[in-house]
C-alpha cells in the first residue's frame, strides 16, 4: 500500500495501532545513492574495520537521502498465521522554516530504481516530510520567534500569489466575509496562514482540507478571541506535528520496542539514525549504543541466511527474492506447523505480482524470510519433530545467536554486534606486489592490472610495494606473474613485508652493528 504526504496524517492513528499490536516489524529503504565518490577511497574494502567502514558510510549517508521506506507489519493473528500489512512511504525532507536541505543523486542508483519502476514524481511531489531532533529544535525556536521564513522557491511563488489575491480582495470585503485559497500542498497551507496572519491584522485563516484555506475578514476584537482559541489549526504543536511527518511514526516504532528485521540493514540503520533521530555521531561506538537503545532487538536476515546456507545444501542465491523463493520451495508443503503468511487485503498485489526493489515488497520478503528461516532452524534443532503451531517466541529463541548481529559486507568481520563488542578482524590471505622499473604506479593502476584475473582490494604498502586482498584469490595470479618484467607477486608475510617490522629490523641491525663495533674497538684499546 502506497502512502504519500496527502494521506499520511489520516493514516497515522491506524498505523500506530498496528505497530503496537505487531509481533515484529520488517524494514527496507531505497536511497538516492549508496557510496559517495567524494572523498576518494570511500568504497567498502576488505581492509576496513567496522569503525573505518562506519566513517566511510557516514559520509555517504550525509550526502544521500531516503526516497522510499518500506514497512511490513507482521501480526500473529492466530496460532501459526501471520497477517502482513506492507506499506510504501514516499519521503522527502521537510522544508518548513528550515535551511534548505541538500542531498546528492547518484546516476547509477537513479537508473537502477527507474529500471524497477520507481516513481520519482511521487517522491518529489508527494513525499512525506521528516526531520531529526536537531532540525525540530531549530523549527521550534523559529516558530516561537514568530518567524515566517520560507525556504522553498516554489513555496515563495505560491505564497506571493496568495498574498496578492488576499490583499486585492480585502480592500472591498466586509467584516466576516470570506474567500478561499486553493491548490495549497502540505505545509504550504501552514506557511500561507502564518504569513497572512502576521502581515494583515484584520484577517483570520482556517484550513478546509482538500488543499484549501479559508480567509475571513475580522475585527481586532474577534481576531484576539480567535488567537486564544484551543481550536486554532496553526498552533505550534500542530505545525510541528505536520512538519515532523514520518518522524511521528518513527517515534512510535521506537516506543513499541518490537523486533526490527532487515536485510543487509547497516545503511538502513544509519539513515534511520541520521534522518529521524539525530545526525550521525563521529564515534562508531556511540552510534552502536544509540541504535541499541532505539531498537534493542535487531535481526538481519542476511546474517541468518548466510549461516543457513553453510549448514544446508541449498541452491546458490544472489538477492533477497531468490532467498525467499528457495526457502519457499525447500520447506515441506505438507508441514502443518509451517508459518502461514497472508497479505492483508489492501496489500494483496504483492501476492499477485513480484515487485523487487520496491521498499514495501522487499520489507514483506524480509519478514517472510525471517519466519521461514526460523522454522527451518527450529526443525533442525528438534530433528523435524516440531510441536504444533510454534509461537513467535520459540522462533526468537532459535534466532538468539543472530540477534543484533548486522551483516558486514566485504570487511574484516562477518557482522557488527550492536549489543556488545565486535569480534576481532580477520583478513583473508593477502598478496604483496613488488614493483621494479615501473615508476609512478598507483593503487588504481594495480587494481586495473589484476582485475581480469580476480577482484582485489589494493592498498599501497611502501613506495614500491602494494598489498592485495580478495575473498578468493586464484593461484594463477602467483603463476602468471612469476616472470613478469616489472611486477613480482608473492604471499604476504608480516615479518617479511611489513614496513614497521622492516624498520624495526633495520634499527636493530644498526644498534647491533654499533654494539659489536664498540665491543671490538674497546677490546683493541684494552690490549694496547
Amino acid at each position: 500500500m502506497e502512502v504519500g504526504a496527502a494521506g499520511f496524517e489520516r493514516s497515522l492513528p491506524g498505523l500506530r495501532g498496528r505497530v503496537r499490536r505487531a509481533a515484529f516489524l520488517a524494514l527496507d529503504m531505497e536511497f538516492t545513492g549508496l557510496h559517495s565518490i567524494s572523498p576518494q577511497n570511500n568504497q567498502p574494502s576488505l581492509f576496513d574495520s567496522p569503525a573505518e567502514r562506519y566513517l566511510k558510510a557516514r559520509q555517504s549517508v550525509q550526502h544521500f537521502t531516503v526516497t522510499q521506506l518500506g514497512l511490513a507489519i507482521f501480526s500473529n493473528e492466530s496460532s501459526n498465521k501471520y497477517v502482513v500489512h506492507s506499506y510504501n512511504f514516499f519521503l522527502f525532507p521537510s522544508t518548513l522554516g528550515l535551511t534548505d536541505v541538500e542531498f546528492t543523486l547518484s546516476a547509477s542508483s537513479i537508473q537502477f530504481l527507474s529500471h524497477y519502476g520507481f516513481d520519482y514524481s511521487k517522491f518529489l511531489k508527494d513525499g512525506i516530510p521528516y526531520m531529526n531532533e536537531v532540525q525540530e529544535k531549530i523549527l521550534s525556536q523559529h516558530l516561537l520567534a514568530g518567524s515566517s521564513k520560507v525556504s522553498s522557491a516554489l513555496d515563495r511563488d505560491v505564497l506571493q500569489k496568495a498574498i496578492d489575491e488576499v490583499t486585492c480582495w480585502i480592500v472591498a470585503a466586509e467584516e466576516e466575509e470570506t474567500m478561499i485559497l486553493q491548490d495549497l500542498n502540505g505545509y504550504q497551507m501552514f506557511e500561507v496562514q502564518l504569513v497572512l496572519r502576521k502581515a494583515l491584522q484584520n484577517v483570520w485563516t482556517q484550513p478546509l482540507g482538500d488543499k484549501k484555506v479559508m480567509v475571513r475578514k475580522v475585527s481586532p476584537q474577534h481576531r484576539q478571541l480567535l488567537e486564544n482559541s484551543p481550536y486554532d489549526y496553526c498552533r505550534k504543536e500542530l505545525i510541528l506535528l505536520s512538519a515532523r511527518g514520518f518522524t511521528n511514526l518513527f517515534q512510535t516504532l521506537v516506543k513499541a520496542k518490537k523486533p526490527l528485521v532487515g536485510h543487509n540493514m547497516l545503511m538502513d540503520l544509519m539513515h534511520l539514525h541520521d534522518k529521524f533521530y539525530k545526525p550521525l555521531p563521529e564515534s562508531y561506538e556511540e552510534f552502536k549504543r544509540n541504535i541499541h537503545n532505539l531498537f534493542p532487538v535487531l535481526i538481519d536476515t542476511k546474517t541468518v541466511t548466510k549461516s543457513i546456507w553453510k549448514k544446508c545444501p541449498l541452491p546458490r542465491v544472489v538477492n533477497l527474492l531468490e532467498v525467499y523463493e528457495v526457502l519457499c520451495s525447500n520447506l515441506n508443503p505438507k508441514d502443518s506447523t509451517c508459518p502461514v503468511i497472508a497479505l492483508a487485503s489492501d496489500c494483496s498485489r504483492y501476492a499477485e505480482k513480484k515487485s523487487p526493489h520496491e521498499a514495501g515488497y522487499d520489507a514483506f520478503l524480509c519478514g517472510s524470510v525471517l519466519l521461514k528461516s526460523a522454522h527451518l532452524l527450529l526443525c533442525r534443532s528438534t530433528d523435524d519433530a516440531v510441536e504444533a503451531d510454534p509461537s513467535f517466541s520459540q522462533y526468537l529463541t532459535v534466532l538468539a545467536e543472530y540477534q543484533n548481529k548486522v551483516n558486514f559486507i566485504r570487511g574484516g568481520v562477518s557482522s557488527i554486534n550492536f549489543s556488545g563488542e565486535d569480534t576481532p578482524c580477520e583478513h583473508p590471505p593477502a598478496l604483496v606486489v613488488h614493483v621494479r622499473g615501473w615508476p609512478g604506479l598507483n593503487e588504481r593502476q594495480i587494481y586495473e592490472e589484476f582485475k581480469p584475473l580476480c577482484v582485489f582490494d589494493v592498498r599501497q604498502l611502501s613506495k614500491n610495494q602494494f598489498i592485495m586482498l580478495s575473498n578468493k584469490f586464484k593461484q594463477l595470479v602467483l603463476r602468471d606473474y612469476k616472470h613478469h618484467p616489472h611486477l613480482r607477486v608473492s604471499v604476504y608475510r608480516h615479518w617479511r613485508h611489513s614496513p614497521r617490522v622492516n624498520c624495526l629490523l633495520q634499527v636493530s641491525g644498526i644498534v647491533a652493528l654499533w654494539s659489536l663495533l664498540a665491543f671490538v674497538l674497546g677490546g683493541a684499546l684494552c690490549c694496547s
